[in-house]
Order: C-alpha cells, then structure tokens, then sequence
C-alpha cells in the first residue's frame, strides 16, 4: 500500500509546483565551507529563523484559521527573518492515512476545532479539502523565505519530556527503520523545491534510556542525503539537544562532505530551574559561556556550522531568569555569529495539550498572528539576524559594541570626532577599534577616542585625551575606567539610552543585582 501512495505524494506536490512560480534567487542549494553555511558562489547565508510549529495533533501549520498563509509569510519576512524550521510528525510520512486519507477538514473536526476550521474557511479556503501536507513552505517560497524541514517526533502532539514514548531510539514510538524511511519520503518530496534548504533529523533526542553508543543520526544523515543531495543535513545531539560533548571523541564518518550542520537548543531552563536566580549574574552568565563553548561550541572551531535551533524566553516581561539569561544569550550569539532559530512564531495554538487556543507566550506574534507581540525583544534579535563574517561578508575591521540588553550598539550622538556617546542602531557603521593599548576609538579622518574626564552620573565623551578601557567582570562585558576623580566606572545606559559613567555594579557576589545595562559585547 505504502508503495503504491507515496508516488502520488510526489505527483501530486510535482503539479503544486508547476503553479507556482518561486521567486528566490537561484544560487542554491546551500553547502558547508568550514564552519560557514555558503551558496553556490561559496557566499555566507546567514540562517535567521523562526520555528513555526506544524506538529501538533492537528499536523496543520499553526495560525492558519486567524491569516491567511502568504500574510505570515510577508510578515516573517517583514520582521527580519529569511527562514523558517517547519516542524512536522514523523507519522505524517509513515502512517499512509494520516498522509494522505485526512484532509485539513477532517483533522480539524476530529479534534472539535469547529471555529478553528471556520476560520480556516476564512482565511485559506484552499486547503479546506486537501491533504494535511500543506502548501506553508510554497507560501514561504513566494515570499523569499528559506524552509528547514524538523522531524520533531513521532506522534503528533507537544513535545517534550522524558516520559515521552518517542524520546530516542528503540522507543515504542521511536523506531529507527520507521524513521529512516520517513525521512527518506520527505527528502524526495522536497527534492526539487528551491526553498528547502535543510533537514533537520530529530528534535531533543531524550529520554531515561539514551546514550551517545545508540545515537543513530549518522544512518539518518545516509539515509536523507541519498534520497535528496541538495538539502543540508542537520544533527541534534543529547540530552534535550543540549550536549554535542560526545562528538569530541567520536569523528562523524560521512560518505559525503560539506552538508553537514550540527545543532543546539539553549533556554534559561537548559542549566537547570532557578540556577539564573541563585547566582551572580556575571559570575553565572562566563560559566555559561564555557559550558556551551564545551557542550557544542567547540564544533566551530572544529570546522562545523553550528546551528542554535532553539531558544526564548517568555516575551510577556515577567520571566525573571528568562530576562537575565537573553542578555547573556544574545551577547553569545553576536560574538560567535551563528546560525539560529527562535522559538516561536506561534500567535496561538489550534490545540495544545488537551487545551483549544492557548496562547504562546514565547511567540513572536500576538494572539491573532497580525502584529509582533514584542518590539523591542525583536530588536534585541535583529543585531544577530545579518552576517557579520564569513565567506564573501565585507569586512572593514571595524568593531561593534553591543548592548544586549536593549539590541542597540554604541554610536555618537553626532558626526563629529568630539561627541558625547548614545545607542543606536547596529547598522550605524561606527569606526570602532578596541586596541591592544586598550584604547576604545573612533577612527577615520581624524582619530578620538573614549576620555576619562567624566564625573559618575555624566555623559561619556569621545575627544583626545584617552583613557584606558578595560573589560572586567568574569564575562568581560563591564567596560571600566578610571574617571578624573580617580574611581573605577564602568559604562552604563540611562533611561534615554545615553551612555553615562556609573560606579561598576554587579561584578560579584551578589544574586539580587541587575548588570545587563552595563553589559557590552566588543565583536
């Protein structure tokens, strides 16, 4: 039976693409160049995603009942981001019924999602009767947005816990030969289909039983890059995707070379409930850092692009360590340049655990999928959203200095070499050095550079009389200086977001004390 449905999957989709004329540019697939993901001219393509989940038991992309599917496209697109990690159930390839025999009406109705369907009558009346593989990554691909195929799980549903039935292989849901075929399907469904870049193997391998001696994700990797060459190959590794440590003493032999991606989740919770509380933020944040340089930063150095797939915080405001661990998060994130994927684009989800139209307080949109739920958390994203090097990325020496806290940089509040200093915009090109005389400087025409006559409280000036800048604190973020009154201040932001000189807080010891406005990243 399987043999005789899959063909048609493949038809039918063949004729979907004959309609529809996809308008990316055509120096495509993608390719690895060391750490870097390149297009065929061997430029970087930065990945700068947003998971939008289509795994749930309705196996329907979310938000599809409140906007039609081409108004979120534009608007992931509007919001800076060129690509998209397009979760889906592994039993939409190996369960030929729910493939094929349910239609979106169907899955809807079975669930009693009687005013979610009547908005998807509303909004896309197209997909009404046609099977639950939908057209999202054809949507995506006439708005000039990139598709990374995710196989989440096995059984559509939430995810994830360790009790899950599919946590990792040999599971009773979780058989690698099931999966291996799935994957396969999928690749050739998608062989021809520009837009989709990657394949995301399987999300969070977990679960009581799991170790790195069961890891199967190189059969996998065979398995979709013979069905589909064109796609990158991305591989998860343990523990809730949160440790590649294993890969260190384990080489990946591969029959094929530069489409090999690895990836990584990071949220708050990842180090563990309420450790982001019950340390110094500083001291917390630089233990942070080793830990992910160990746990799969090291890939980098290694010569393997390193995808960050998942990570958030709550966008409502009150997530205490969700707001602590961004600002060390990001600051990461700018300084190693990485590929990632925010979770999530939901607004609202159709049907969540048990539950009709809960609310996705990590969303990138609001409750009704037309506007962004949180401006200014997607500013502080939008200074990882461009390359800032690699391959064919221009590059003028100059630094940035990066506040992570707000998503702006340091700029001058005016064009001339004597200004009082502000944030900005990171696309403002300032002529920042930080040399090894430890001088923070402008450069250009004429030279100035950070002084040291400044008063606690005052604004901080550029001009001829440099002071020395140094980076202190366990993450090398405070940026201190000896003032004329002889005190050690650090840069800080006020309300107005000028740069002022403050007494240094929060260098250590203290679990209660707040020193994200003082945090700089020089990358």
């Amino acid at each position: 039976m399987a043999k005789k449905i899959f063909p048609l999957i493949t038809i039918l989709l063949s004729l979907l693409l004959s309609s529809i004329s996809l308008t990316l540019a055509t120096d495509y697939p993608l390719s690895t160049k060391s750490r870097w993901i390149v297009n065929k001219s061997g430029h970087r393509v930065k990945l700068a995603c947003v998971n939008w989940p289509s795994h749930l038991k309705p196996v329907v992309a979310e938000g599809l009942s409140s906007q039609q599917m081409d108004s979120i496209s534009k608007k992931i697109k509007e919001m800076g981001f060129n690509c998209v990690r397009l979760t889906w159930p592994l039993e939409l390839m190996i369960n030929d019924t729910l493939a094929f025999n349910v239609t979106v009406k169907q899955s809807f109705e079975r669930y009693g999602l009687d005013h979610e369907l009547q908005g998807i009558y509303t909004h896309n009346p197209s997909i009404v009767n046609t099977p639950l593989i939908n057209a999202v990554v054809y949507s995506l691909g006439r708005n000039d947005v990139m598709v990374i195929l995710d196989n989440h799980k096995t059984v559509p549903g939430w995810c994830c816990s360790n009790d899950d039935p599919d946590a990792f292989f040999g599971d009773p849901k979780f058989n690698p030969d099931l999966w291996m075929l799935g994957l396969k399907k999928m690749a050739t469904i998608f062989m021809d289909v520009n837009n989709v870049i990657g394949m995301s193997l399987r999300n969070e391998l977990r679960g009581y039983n799991h170790t790195a001696k069961d890891w199967y994700m190189q059969r996998g990797a065979e398995a979709v890059h013979g069905s589909n060459p064109n796609v990158l190959v991305i591989l998860s590794g343990l523990d809730f995707d949160a440790d590649l440590t294993f890969l260190k003493d384990r080489p990946l032999n591969l029959s094929f070379k530069k489409k090999l991606v690895l990836e990584l989740h990071w949220y708050a919770f990842t180090n563990g409930t309420g450790q982001w509380k019950s340390h110094n933020v500083n001291d917390f944040c630089s233990q942070i850092f080793t830990k992910e340089h160990r746990t799969g930063g090291f890939l980098l150095d290694q010569g393997f692009p390193l995808f960050l797939s998942e990570f958030g915080t709550d966008q409502r405001g009150g997530d205490f360590e969700g707001n602590r661990y961004m600002s060390c998060m990001l600051a990461w994130a700018a300084e190693k340049d990485i590929d990632w994927a925010v979770w999530a684009l939901t607004g609202v989800y159709y049907f969540r655990e048990g539950k009709r139209g809960i609310v996705e307080a990590y969303g990138m949109l609001d409750a009704n999928w037309h506007h962004v739920h949180n401006h200014t958390y997607l500013q502080r994203l939008s200074v990882i959203q461009p390359p800032h090097k690699g391959p064919g990325i221009k590059h003028n020496h100059h630094k940035k200095i990066f506040h992570p806290l707000t998503g702006l940089c340091l700029v001058r509040k005016s064009p001339c070499y004597e200004s009082e200093l502000t944030l900005g915009p990171c696309t403002k090109d300032e002529p920042w050095s930080y040399s090894h005389g430890d001088r923070l400087e402008i450069k250009g025409g004429h030279k100035s550079c950070v002084e040291g006559e400044t008063s606690v409280g005052r604004s901080v000036k550029l001009g001829k009389k440099c002071t020395k800048i140094k980076r202190i604190s366990a993450t090398k973020m405070h940026l201190s200086f000896k003032n004329n009154d002889g005190l050690l201040v650090c840069l800080d932001v006020d309300s107005d977001n000028n740069v002022v000189a403050n007494h240094c807080k929060c260098l250590t010891g203290d679990i209660s004390c707040e020193p994200a406005s003082q945090w700089f990243k020089i990358f």
